[in-house]
């Protein structure tokens, strides 16, 4: 596809939850957040995107909260499966492509190696089980779709990122940081992540990717290289996931690889966030 064509279908792009972590690095399209665009309700889902009329919709808007996802299944559905079925509908009626951003916790945890796109979904909390209906729901109304699966995001800076890494950076100048053991991912730097979507609508392609940076590293091994990176003397020490008392399940694995060779390697994803999202930052505030 020509350059001017793809520049055409990203200006005519629509994305659903644009305020957000992930939707932090977009900038092109037509942006909503839920105040423009509650995809709960199909009536607005419809009336939005035939106003519109966008050629590609790349569906954020979700509830990532795992543990409130468990806590208040309700919501959890209506957010992440019905949502994602409005805008499947939403889709199909104005002939656009949907970019649906999922997760690596379809799977149950329990495979030794990163989880393939091949491997069959059983996802094992309600997080997973509501991201995986919107999967179901996509793939059963379109043809063209594109289901993006993602683990352990990160991205935002200190404005936006409420998940693990910045929870670990906030830690660094206490002497012990707890982290739970025996748990593997796959870290997603939003930024990278928006840019491999943005070639894969350039290069139309269509189905399932894995979409998280290289490699399958442990929480304790994310944090040992935030300390390293921040040149913290922190020690970490390794606790149960009992320890936290959290809501829901977390698989031990939800490690991901990808068949495409998108992204780079976890380590040098998460060091340039730091040292430009959070240390230079940091560092212009005090300057002025």
């Amino acid at each position: 596809m020509s350059r001017e064509n793809g520049n055409d279908l990203l200006t005519h792009t629509l994305i659903t939850g644009a305020d957000g972590m992930v939707g932090h690095y977009i900038d092109f399209g037509i942006r909503t957040n839920h105040r423009k665009l509650d995809v709960t309700d199909l009536k607005e889902v419809l009336a939005v995107c035939r106003k519109n009329m966008p050629k590609v919709i790349i569906h954020l808007a979700a509830e990532t909260d795992v543990d409130r996802c468990e806590r208040d299944v309700t919501y959890a559905y209506m957010i992440n499966a019905i949502g994602t079925y409005n805008m499947a509908v939403a889709a199909k009626d104005v002939g656009a492509k949907l970019v649906y951003v999922s997760t690596s916790a379809v799977f149950d945890g329990e495979k030794e190696g990163p989880y393939l796109e091949s491997d069959v979904p059983r996802p094992q909390n309600y997080y997973g089980h509501t991201k995986y209906l919107g999967e179901l729901a996509a793939q059963g109304l379109l043809n063209d779709v594109i289901i993006a699966r993602v683990c352990w995001m990160f991205g935002g800076g200190p404005e936006k990122d409420v998940k693990f890494i910045s929870k670990v950076i906030k830690q660094v100048d206490q002497p012990v940081i707890k982290i739970v053991s025996g748990k593997r991912g796959s870290p997603t730097y939003a930024k990278d992540l928006i840019a491999s979507i943005i070639k894969l609508i350039v290069e139309n392609k269509k189905g399932i990717f894995h979409m998280s940076n290289v490699g399958s590293p442990t929480r304790v091994d994310v944090a040992r290289e935030i300390v390293k990176i921040m040149n913290s003397s922190a020690k970490i020490e390794e606790v149960s996931p009992e320890f936290f008392g959290l809501d829901a399940n977390r698989p031990n694995n939800e490690s991901i690889a990808s068949r495409i060779s998108y992204m780079r390697p976890w380590q040098d994803a998460l060091r340039e966030y730091i040292l430009n999202e959070w240390v230079a930052k940091e560092k212009n505030k005090y300057e002025k």
